[in-house]
Order: structure tokens, then sequence, then C-alpha cells
């Protein structure tokens, strides 16, 4: 541990010995102020004169990372890293820092541990958060007064609001901006906005910060409307309810009728299949001459509707035949007599 102690000491020692021995250099540019969006990357360069021998580069006080002209840079943290570029006129030292934090705010330092050998500057980190408003689309009617209201939270530091109306700036009499503390070192922002429009507009509310290359936006579309247009909306309305009306009418009547028809349908299909059930239940009666089928129909004629009974005499001996005359009889008895209904007793 003792060892370890002495070869730290060791550079500081040999820097306030190498203006005795008549090695002596100098900053020749120091770092500048930067000021950058959180979670990106911040740059500072320092340049110091041929000869140098150690150049420690600081965070608000605390050394974050060393460079030595014998090895080159000692890195301590993934956050701090280090680029050089050496020329004739000296040695450049570019510190990185990576992910920058709120918390790098701040005093960044280059010094070369000699009397009045140091540059520093300063480091902004910024949170640009969100911006909205409330409602995207608005729609007022004449000589109505409404308030906008644009909200910005988890700002750092808190934004500057501007109003702008169709590519053109609002004078900020017309809008009232509060800002407030947040949490985590954060700042939110409030701006209200009271117009009379007497046209449609397009409201755009705009929040700026030093790190944004260009101002956050949000946009808000104001729709006007006039007694006339009203009027107009109002009628064209009442023609559509008409125009619905009479369409929904119809189509129930359409409807109607199809729904009609299937069930007439139905019904004949229904009847028909009565009837041919009907023939399947035929009675075959046996007498002394055999076996006689009757058959009961209702006959249109010119004169009025008749009731006959028909028989036909079916043989013992060629019953198969005679019940296949039978099948073959009964339609020619539909031709011949137009027979509508045929029952089977």
């Amino acid at each position: 541990m003792e060892r370890f102690q002495k070869l730290i000491l060791l550079p500081l020692i040999l820097t306030t010995l190498l203006p005795g021995l008549g090695f002596c250099y100098s900053i020749i540019n120091g770092p500048t102020n930067a000021t950058v969006l959180a979670g990106s990357e911040a740059r500072f360069n320092c340049t110091v004169s041929v000869g140098w021998v150690i150049l420690i580069w600081l965070s608000n006080g605390n050394p974050v990372l060393t460079v030595l002209s014998s090895q080159g840079a000692v890195e301590t943290s993934d956050r701090f890293t280090s680029q050089n570029y050496t020329s004739s006129n000296g040695f450049t030292s570019e510190l990185i820092i990576h992910n920058t934090q709120l918390s790098d705010s701040g005093k960044i330092e280059c010094s070369t541990q000699q009397p009045s050998e140091s540059r520093f500057a300063f480091l902004s980190v910024q949170v640009n958060g969100s911006l909205f408003i409330k409602n995207s689309t608005l729609t007022i009617k004449e000589n109505e007064t409404v308030e906008i209201v644009c909200e910005a939270l988890g700002w750092a530091p808190a934004p500057d609001i501007t109003w702008m109306t169709n590519d053109s700036f609002i004078d900020k009499s017309r809008y009232v901006t509060q800002q407030s503390q947040g949490s985590n070192g954060l700042h939110n922002a409030l701006s209200i906005l009271t117009l009379t429009p007497m046209d449609t507009e397009i409201l755009t509310c705009l929040a700026d910060i030093e790190a944004l290359p260009n101002p956050q936006n949000a946009t808000v579309t104001v729709i006007f409307l006039n007694s006339t247009i009203e009027n107009y909306y109002s009628e064209d309305r009442s023609t559509w309810v008409i125009v619905l009306a009479v369409v929904l009418s119809l189509v129930g009547i359409i409807l109607l009728i199809i729904i009609i028809a299937v069930v007439v349908r139905c019904c004949c299909l229904k009847k028909k299949e009565k009837f041919q059930l009907r023939r399947k239940k035929m009675v075959i009666r046996k007498t002394g001459k055999g076996m006689v089928a009757k058959i009961r129909g209702t006959f249109q004629r010119n004169s009025g509707t008749q009731n006959k009974a028909q028989e036909l005499l079916l043989f013992p001996q060629c019953l198969q035949s005679s019940l296949s005359l039978l099948q073959i009889y009964i339609p020619v008895l539909y031709q011949r007599c137009n027979l509508k209904d045929v029952l089977i007793i």
C-alpha cells in the first residue's frame, strides 16, 4: 500500500521539480463552454506546448482522466474517455464525456499541475421533456372566446414558450406562461393562450432550450363556424335525415315482400310433402276377384269440381306387375282428369 502511494505521488513530485530542471511548458488553448442534451456526448479540447509531461482533466473539482506523455491516457471510467492529437505546435487532448447527465453540469478543468497552468470551461446538460396541447382540434362559433392550454413537463431548464398562428408569431400579451419546479431537478411550464378567432386557424405552441437544434412543438386546429355555415350544415343534416328515412322505408318494404314470398313457398312445399305421404298410404283391399286399390280424388271439370272414386283390380297371379301398372296409372289420371288432390282411403 505504501509503495502504491509513492507511485501516485511521483508524478506530482516530478511536476514541482521540472521547472527547476528547465522543462517548462504551458497550456496553449484551453476548453470552451458546451451545452448538450442529456444522454448525448460532450467534448472538450486542451492543447499544451511541446515538452509536456502530465495533463489532468477534472469535473467539478474531481479528477476523471489523466494523460501521461510516457504512457498515454489513464482512464478510470467508461463514461470519460479521450482522443489524442499531436502536431508540431504541441499536444491536444480531447476529453469525451459519454451519456451526459444533469449531475455532469458544472466546471470542466484542464490542468498541467504547474502553478497558474490550468484552464476551465463550463458544461451545461439540458433535458427536453414532453410538450402537448390537450385538444388537437377545436370547433368554435362566431364571437366566441377560447382558451388554449399548452403544457411542458420534465424540462431542464424551464423552456421558453412561444405561440404561432399560420406561421406568424403571436404577441406575448395574448398569452400567459407559468413555470414550476418538478421532481429530480426538472421544471414544468404552463402557457394559456386567449383568442377570439375570426377564421379557421392552425395554432402552434413552441418550447425551446439552448441545447435543442429546433424548438419542440405541439399543434391545434381551430375550426371557425359562422352563422351562415352553421345554417347550411343544419339544413344539410335535415335533408340527409329525410333521405335516410325514405331509404330505410323502402328497404323495410322489400324485406317484408321477401319474407311473405318465403312463407308462401314453404307452405306450398309442405302441402306437396303431405300429398306424397298420402300416396304411400294407399289401402289395398282383398276381394273374391283379387285385390282392389281404391283411389278417391277431386276432378276439375268445366261444370265444376266433383268427387269420384276409381278402383283398380290387382290379380293375385301377377301382383307385382299390377302394382307397377298402378304406379303408372296414377300420373295418367292426373293428366287426363286434371286431378288436383288425391286422398287415399
